[in-house]
């Protein structure tokens, strides 16, 4: 059953000035200083040919080559990182109909992980010549379809043993990888663990390719099969009274979320908490209707994760904080007050 939360049609409006007050926001802060005025005008600058400011002396080449190379890249490689993890969790979560549901909960991310942390400790002979990003992407679709095929119950993907399965291998997926981390040479030990735990501070504009591409692809399949996500979500007998094959519109909805996922983490790494919580607060604030919460949803995991990008390199300023320990240090306890505030009834956490 559908829920509709009272209507805010301002807000994927607010959500990008958030999104661009962040992009600048982070193009302000580092090593060269460059203030916020400065950063806007660069990025502008470079965007809009002929702009004064980009040659009458007011900004150092060092100031737009910190700028426009290495910070700008970061900030959108994490806001697509945000809108991909979020996007992979609303349809994961339904596909199996199940709040708790989203990459790592599934053994995607851990099956990503496996696939970089093999190139990092044994080299990339061990998986046929794969970069890192690479390996991660095809470990995602191996942990992919070793859930699809686990969850199957009479020629159909049972939701439930989805969940079982995906927990499971996830389980087994990280075993692996902390083998493979207590067996390696002590210098590869940090670079495992900064990935597993996510960053994007090695972001390029050329690493930005494949997320958005991915991002795109599974943008316009979750928007077009919204109306088939909505019927899921009332049951598999309504939705097959509606005629949707719903063996087809599970695998396609997991094949999709598995390609974001890949995508994402095998430039991301290892990001937790964001297709879990994100999607939970977009449905509090539009509603359960796919059509109107995948775009808050999708916008606001970019916002979520670049605001977490900006403080994991503020907070403890030199050293930067993974990533992944800020999602989590607010994504858990955030979700836990979820399931314990009214709203949870709405979005399914009380079942």
């Amino acid at each position: 059953m559908l829920t509709k939360a009272p209507p805010r049609t301002g807000l994927p409006g607010l959500l990008l000035g958030l999104i661009g007050l962040l992009v600048v926001l982070s193009c302000s802060v580092g090593t060269v200083e460059v203030s916020f005025g400065q950063a806007a005008r660069i990025v502008v600058g470079h965007l809009v040919p002929g702009m004064p400011w980009m040659t009458d002396g007011s900004l150092t080449q060092l100031q737009d080559q910190a700028v426009w190379q290495f910070r700008l890249p970061r900030a959108l490689l994490a806001g697509l990182g945000g809108a991909g993890l979020a996007l992979a969790g609303v349809l994961m979560q339904a596909v199996v109909r199940n709040p708790l549901a989203e990459p790592y909960i599934l053994g995607v991310s851990a099956g990503a992980g496996v696939g970089a942390v093999l190139v990092i400790t044994l080299g990339s002979a061990a998986v046929g010549g794969l970069t890192i990003g690479a390996a991660a992407f095809a470990g995602a679709l191996v942990a992919s379809a070793c859930v699809a095929l686990l969850a199957q119950q009479g020629g159909r993907l049972a939701p439930t043993r989805m969940i079982l399965a995906g927990v499971a291998l996830g389980s087994l997926f990280s075993a692996v990888t902390s083998y493979l981390t207590i067996t390696t040479e002590a210098q590869n030990v940090f670079s495992v663990l900064f990935f597993l735990l996510g960053s994007v501070s090695a972001a390029s504009f050329g690493k930005l390719l494949g997320p958005a591409l991915a991002l795109v692809v599974a943008l316009l399949v979750s928007l077009v099969a919204a109306r088939t996500m909505n019927a899921l979500a009332a049951g598999d007998e309504t939705a097959t009274s509606l005629g949707i094959d719903v063996n087809r519109a599970r695998a396609l909805l997991l094949v999709t979320a598995a390609l974001l996922t890949g995508a994402v983490v095998s430039v991301c790494g290892g990001i937790g908490f964001v297709g879990l919580v994100v999607p939970h607060v977009a449905r509090i604030l539009v509603g359960t209707d796919h059509r109107t919460m995948i775009p808050v949803a999708v916008l606001g995991g970019a916002a979520f994760l670049m605001l977490a990008d900006f403080l994991a390199r503020t907070v403890a300023a030199p050293t930067e904080i993974p990533i992944g320990i800020l999602t989590a240090l607010v994504g858990a306890p955030f979700f836990l007050w979820l399931m314990r505030r009214d709203a949870a009834a709405r979005v399914g956490l009380d079942r």
